[in-house]
């Protein structure tokens, strides 16, 4: 082969080599910014439901038993006080469902509004978590392959984490959460 067959070669190389390191990087990038924002629903979402709990021990009428009220009391509170990197935070998130799954498990006798309270805010940790291990699986899919290693193209940034926590949602099956917006009913015009 010629030399200029070689310098062709060696060109093309370089552009494909390029192309796949600039959509990687990209890639990489983007998965980071959702695994972030994941993080941030996640954290709103856990916030939610610790407060959830403690209007419900708060309130005098929601029907939580006067013995078990500053228990919940202490829980909500630790999970509302607990930072995103603190080491125990998955425990006191476990502590705070086993609280909401007690007083929903059994709704007897807390109010209705109390109970759908407490089931909405639980569905809705469980789908932000859900949503957040996804994200961290497909970033870490990504970061452990071969080349993206080699290249150290991550950079600085740490491994995302999984947050597993005992999610489910007390009473159940999950209930449906709200929508901002109806989903219209097909009228008589739109059916064929």
């Amino acid at each position: 082969m010629l030399p200029v067959g070689w310098l062709i070669v060696a060109v093309v190389v370089a552009i494909l080599l390029t192309l796949w390191v600039t959509f990687t990087l990209t890639r990489l990038d983007r998965l980071h910014a959702r695994v972030d924002a994941a993080q941030a629903a996640m954290d709103a979402q856990l916030v939610r439901r610790a407060a959830a709990l403690l209007h419900a021990a708060e309130s005098p009428d929601s029907g939580v038993p006067d013995t078990r009220r500053a228990e919940y009391d202490r829980i909500a509170r630790n999970a509302l006080a607990a930072a995103d990197a603190d080491a125990r935070r998955q425990e006191t998130e476990n502590a705070v469902g086993r609280a909401v799954g007690d007083l929903a498990g059994d709704p007897a006798p807390l109010r209705t509004d109390v109970v759908e309270e407490l089931q909405e805010a639980a569905a809705r940790v469980l789908i932000a978590r859900r949503f957040y291990n996804d994200a961290v699986r497909d970033t870490r899919a990504l970061r452990v392959r071969r080349l993206p290693r080699l290249f150290r193209m991550a950079g600085r940034r740490t491994m995302p984490e999984f947050f597993d926590i005992d999610d489910t949602v007390p009473g159940g099956a999950a209930p449906a959460v709200h929508r901002p917006f109806p989903t219209p009913s097909p009228t008589e015009e739109d059916r064929p």
